[in-house]
């Protein structure tokens, strides 16, 4: 070290530029990151005139600009080592403010898979791209992966209630991909084995799904056996609401369909429209699938309708209008919305996630402006009407 310090009060008698261009190969080189951002900071005040301590004062904007781009880029520096050491705090700290969140997910992902060998610094590390992943929503689905992992399915459900669900539903989807694959993988499992070891199929017999395993074994309706804590199905079946990837559908189509054949006493009433959880979900998410589709309209109309007369609150008539905009009624849904409760409390999930659409969006897609515009006259709702107008037609 006190070579270096000749070196660099040597290199200041010939200039600044060259003191600085020797601490920082110096300081990159003995890998102190935070110190290198130091004096990345101190060489932007230097470049630009500024004062190279204390407080910078009222900044003109050309300046304020020069310095937030020198000052950003002295994070991305600085950030990227980190991550690439496996310190994602303190990388993380630099790179919120620097970089795309889709580059930092696809760094954590691969800091993911290779974690320490050691125990305790893959356990610290593992906490920290958690964090990133799952708290600060850079990638919600890897969070949940991790969280399951770790922590098994009882928290990873807590983790996406908590962490996830509040992100818009597009956000949510790949998450909710997560837990419904991992629920499915772990009905489909233990159906198998309990089917094999009651001798109700073949022993190595290959079933398929869990539909066809159910089949195969005459349904088990009456039957005790219960494969899964039904608290987790139950939330796994609501979480998958946001989906609208046709393989994830499938998966949470099958795991209703097991849901239908629990002994009522091991399950408990969802809220409506899905008092009856396992049911309910069969309907929703066949119908996505293209199933028993007449069904599914006239068992959610239904529930919409009863809402609309016990005051029960919006989802019913959200979920309709949910299930009709996916099956491309977007008129119907549009209906659907406008004779929800209008005291109907508090806006459902379905709403507040935005897994609808808005009014106006639907009504561009049903031909259905007019009905929009009356409907806001009827209720003095002025910037939905002014929207209704102010909008572009498709193909206009």
């Amino acid at each position: 070290m006190t070579e270096l310090f000749d070196t660099l009060a040597a290199q200041a008698t010939r200039g600044r530029d060259d003191l600085f261009a020797t601490l920082a190969s110096s300081l990159t080189e003995r890998r102190r990151w935070h110190a290198l951002f130091d004096l990345r900071l101190l060489e932007a005040r230097a470049a630009l005139g500024l004062p190279l301590t204390g407080d910078l004062g009222t900044l003109d904007a050309g300046a304020r600009e020069r310095l937030d781009e020198r000052s950003l880029a002295a994070c991305r520096e600085v950030g990227w080592p980190l991550f690439d050491e496996g310190s994602v705090a303190a990388g993380w700290m630099y790179l919120r403010a620097a970089v795309e969140p889709a580059e930092v997910a696809t760094k954590l992902r691969d800091l993911a898979a290779r974690l320490p060998a050691d125990e305790e610094a893959a356990e610290t590390r593992r906490g920290e791209i958690l964090h990133v992943a799952l708290w600060d929503g850079i990638d919600p689905a890897l969070g949940i992966e991790l969280v399951l992992e770790s922590q098994g399915t009882c928290n990873a459900i807590t983790a996406y209630e908590q962490g996830v669900s509040r992100l818009p539903a597009p956000r949510q989807q790949a998450a909710a991909a997560v837990l419904v694959a991992h629920l499915h993988h772990e009905v489909l499992a233990n159906l198998a084995a309990d089917l094999e070891r009651r001798g109700l199929v073949e022993p190595g017999a290959a079933c398929g799904s869990i539909v066809e395993r159910l089949t195969a074994a005459g349904g088990l309706i009456d039957d005790p056996s219960v494969h899964v804590d039904v608290s987790h199905l139950q939330s796994v079946l609501r979480i998958a609401r946001v989906a609208t990837d046709r393989a994830v559908l499938e998966q949470a189509w099958q795991l209703a369909v097991y849901a239908c054949r629990l002994p009522a006493e091991a399950t408990y009433p969802g809220e409506p429209p899905f008092e009856n959880v396992g049911e309910a979900s069969r309907l929703f998410y066949a119908a996505q699938l293209g199933r028993d589709v007449d069904a599914a309209v006239r068992y959610f109309r239904s529930a919409a309708a009863t809402a609309r007369l016990d005051a029960a609150g919006t989802l019913p008539a959200d979920i309709l209008a949910l299930l009709l905009w996916r099956l491309g009624r977007p008129a119907e849904a549009l209906h659907a919305v406008l004779e929800r409760p209008a005291d109907g409390g508090m806006p459902s999930v379905v709403q507040t996630s935005g897994m609808l659409p808005s009014l106006v969006e639907m009504a561009v897609a049903g031909d259905a402006l007019d009905v929009l515009r009356q409907a806001c006259r009827d209720r003095g709702d002025e910037i939905t009407f002014a929207a209704t107008y102010a909008v572009r037609r498709p193909n206009v």
